[in-house]
């Protein structure tokens, strides 16, 4: 398992690219209108990976700066990306983003905050946000108690996972937002979100996850085998759901 956050996820981009959750329409509603966006808007979408959340902003129009250190999945992002006119990917990270001074109207953390160093980090957006820019830190946070196949996964990840409980997401609850936000002053808002699986789609969506153990190891071949039994006994139509709230973490920095 590589130590460095930027090379976690070089082995996976196939996986990722298919099964990682998007995000419900209404969180670019939510941007749009709490930061005022419009067709001149340039917006860095750092931490971008395959450019799950960049092609909604390309999307909607807007230029994107996708800022992502993992060469695997920026490429994936421009093999994804490049018919947009308005889409730029970077080789940069978040604390060195090498996007030129004051030229950012808003800035996007999508799944990738709670890799960052947070004070290095708040600097460089502070260098690359235009006045009274902001940043939007964005998580898919998966809700684990909601039934018992969640449970059950759960404690699959907790038990054979390779460094879950050391990662699993920095626990978003343990960031500390008031530093981060200028003034302490940030906003929470959360919507609902949901991905159905059969049994290819959630062993796809497993080990998409830089903490599930690789499918051609011992360790992989254990896990597919508890987690095909998982879906075995809590399936319902051939089916089971991965529920989610997205998280937008909102404010000047």
């Amino acid at each position: 398992m590589p130590s460095d956050s930027t090379k976690r996820f070089s082995d996976r981009v196939d996986n990722y690219i298919k099964f990682r959750p998007g995000y419900p329409p209404e969180v670019l509603a939510f941007l749009k209108q709490e930061c005022k966006l419009n067709a001149e808007s340039v917006i860095a979408d750092v931490g971008a990976g395959t450019g799950i959340f960049t092609k909604l902003l390309l999307d909607e129009g807007y230029k994107v700066y996708a800022v992502e250190p993992n060469q695997p999945m920026r490429d994936a992002a421009v093999d994804q990306l490049s018919a947009y006119k308005t889409f730029t990917p970077v080789d940069g990270t978040a604390e060195t983003t090498t996007l030129p001074a004051k030229s950012i109207d808003l800035i996007v953390c999508a799944q990738a905050f709670h890799w960052f160093n947070d004070a290095k980090t708040k600097v460089e957006f502070n260098q690359i946000l235009k006045d009274k820019g902001k940043a939007a830190l964005i998580w898919n946070s998966r809700l684990t108690d909601v039934d018992e196949f969640a449970r059950a996964y759960e404690a699959l990840l907790k038990h054979d996972g390779i460094d879950y409980n050391k990662v699993n997401h920095r626990k978003v609850r343990d960031i500390d937002f008031k530093a981060f936000f200028k003034d302490g002053i940030y906003t929470l808002t959360k919507y609902a979100n949901t991905q159905i699986f059969d049994e290819a789609g959630l062993i796809g969506r497993a080990y998409s996850s830089s903490y599930v153990p690789k499918e051609d190891t011992p360790e992989g071949e254990k896990f597919l085998i508890l987690l095909k039994d998982i879906f075995n006994r809590y399936n319902v139509d051939g089916k089971v759901s991965f529920v989610y709230e997205t998280e937008i973490y909102l404010g000047e920095v």
